[in-house]
């Protein structure tokens, strides 16, 4: 397995090599030539700030896929690691993690093409906190505050990253995505989280990275950069590829789902 572990901070690449894991450091703050950046070659390291982890899988789409030559290619996070068995976040510690990260698949997970996170259910929240954050988009659907179906991936993403973005993003889609990933958020109460996934095949990954790309590219014609405003806006192109990579990959994979350590 070749697992990327992606930074924004220097101080974190002898921990992440401790594992075993490749430092991966994007962003600004990054000035330690020890880490395999998205800034050479043909990339988007600009774009960070509103794309995420993104800007690293364009560089890797663009200038190294074809030459990795390991089954499993996975992506973490530092303070987010991929584990067989779920530890609550209070037990794990700087002494017991490297114990429970993923450092090999078994051999009995090849019958899968692709593992994602644990998913994170949006409907989960408390009521209260839906009012506080977007009163008139309750009020505008009461059924809401009563069913926790209605509470949706489009639900949350209209609450969350600003209403009907999600819509107007998947307008955008080509036909053989636009009806299925309309239907998997208005129908689906769970997304797999983080655009974290480890991958077995690079073809298989290409073929995402295919498709994610140049729909990003569409959406920045319509939203663009410079008034993205507050967390939920400026990651928004990150937020849509979240939402977007759970539903492809288990359209077009054998997928199986791992905890997500925090730490």
């Amino acid at each position: 397995m070749k697992m990327y572990c992606i930074t924004l901070d220097n101080r974190h690449y002898e921990k992440i090599k401790n594992f075993g894991y490749i430092p991966v450091g994007l962003g600004d703050k990054i000035n330690s030539d020890k880490f395999l950046t998205d800034k050479k070659g043909e990339n988007i390291s600009e774009k960070n700030p509103f794309y995420g982890e993104y800007t690293f899988h364009y560089w890797l789409w663009k200038n190294y896929l074809d030459n990795i030559n390991q089954n499993w290619i996975g992506f973490c996070q530092y303070r987010k690691f991929w584990s067989f068995n779920f530890t609550p976040d209070d037990q794990i510690n700087s002494n017991n993690l490297k114990n429970k990260v993923i450092t090999q698949i078994p051999d009995q997970y090849n019958k899968f093409d692709v593992i994602l996170g644990s998913p994170f259910f949006v409907n989960k929240r408390k009521t209260m906190k839906f009012l506080k954050k977007g009163f008139p988009l309750v009020i505008s659907n009461p059924k809401v505050l009563f069913s926790k179906k209605a509470r949706n991936i489009k639900f949350h993403f209209d609450l969350m990253h600003g209403r009907n973005n999600l819509d107007k993003a998947i307008d955008l889609l080509n036909i053989d995505n636009k009806n299925d990933f309309r239907d998997f958020v208005n129908n689906e109460v769970s997304f797999n989280p983080h655009n974290m996934l480890i991958c077995k095949s690079k073809k298989l990954l290409k073929s995402y990275y295919n498709e994610i790309f140049p729909w990003l590219e569409d959406c920045e014609k319509l939203f663009g950069f410079e008034n993205l405003k507050g967390y939920g806006l400026t990651r928004i192109y990150g937020f849509l590829a979240e939402r977007f990579m759970s539903y492809w990959f288990k359209k077009n994979a054998n997928y199986k789902e791992l905890p997500i350590l925090f730490h």
